[in-house]
């Protein structure tokens, strides 16, 4: 019996100590402090999550579609911060593209476009279609109006860029002319040509000019969400929160807003 009474006395006295409520508050800290250290290093160098909130990449990306996007190799930075630095990987022409667009008075707004011009390229727009260094572009993705074959943004760079209308920037109105050679957009070192596949209805680069290197966030890679919400425009643009948390919610009422086809697509 003694012998029994000491093994538990030494088996008692093994056990590890309770730990303390202030250890226990330590404990959670750090795991936290790993869990946020983690999200700001796959935030800010590898992937994002962005909805679409404008029609301007229409049909091939559609208002409410959900994107993860890949930072990898294009840019790195500190999520909720302005601080970002590109990194090796350049855009390859007619890639999908999100950036930073060069629009300080508007906040430099991120925004969804096709690359059309990379540095040095000499581009055209004539009747809708696009040539690059004289070869015509194949692009079936694109989007036209049937009567807008004649417009300024369908035949590009017109005689004055203020023939397109509203929408133009200042910066690009003295600009713009120190860039056409021959007839032609020449697209300047470190910087890209970008364009809406929804042609017609896509405020871009024949407005605002081109991007330069340094504003490039990434490429979408898969649509991992699509909602057809009743009022689009008041749900996925910037400053409607509540309202994006009701269509959320809204889903499991109508589950047929969800466009389930789009659900995993590749861009």
């Amino acid at each position: 019996m003694k012998a029994d009474a000491a093994e538990a006395l030494e088996a008692e006295k093994r056990k590890p100590a309770a730990a303390t409520a202030n250890e226990r508050i330590w404990r959670e800290v750090v795991s936290w402090f790993w869990v946020i250290v983690a999200f700001l290093l796959i935030e800010g160098t590898l992937v994002q999550a962005r909805v679409i909130p404008s029609g301007s990449m229409e049909d091939t990306v559609l208002v409410g579609d959900h994107l993860i996007v890949s930072r990898l190799g294009y840019d790195a930075g500190v999520p909720f911060t302005d601080w970002h630095v590109p990194l090796w990987r350049n855009p390859k022409r007619q890639q999908i593209i999100v950036f930073r667009a060069p629009l300080p008075e508007e906040g430099n707004p991120d925004f969804i476009k096709r690359c059309i011009g990379v540095p040095g390229d000499h581009i055209k727009v004539v009747a809708g279609n696009v040539f690059v260094n004289g070869v015509r572009l194949n692009e079936p993705y694109t989007v036209h109006e049937m009567d807008a074959a004649g417009t300024p943004v369908e035949n590009y760079p017109p005689d004055s860029i203020l023939s397109i209308g509203g929408g133009v920037t200042t910066k690009w109105t003295a600009d713009f002319s120190n860039h056409v050679v021959n007839g032609e957009i020449v697209v300047p070192p470190g910087e890209y040509f970008m364009m809406g596949d929804n042609r017609d209805n896509s405020r871009d680069s024949r407005f605002w000019g081109f991007v330069p290197r340094a504003n490039i966030i990434g490429t979408p890679l898969i649509i991992y969400m699509s909602i057809d919400a009743p009022d689009p425009n008041e749900v996925w643009g910037p400053g409607f929160a509540i309202d994006r948390f009701e269509t959320y919610a809204s889903v499991f009422i109508h589950p047929g807003r969800v466009r389930w086809k789009r659900l995993f697509h590749t861009l």
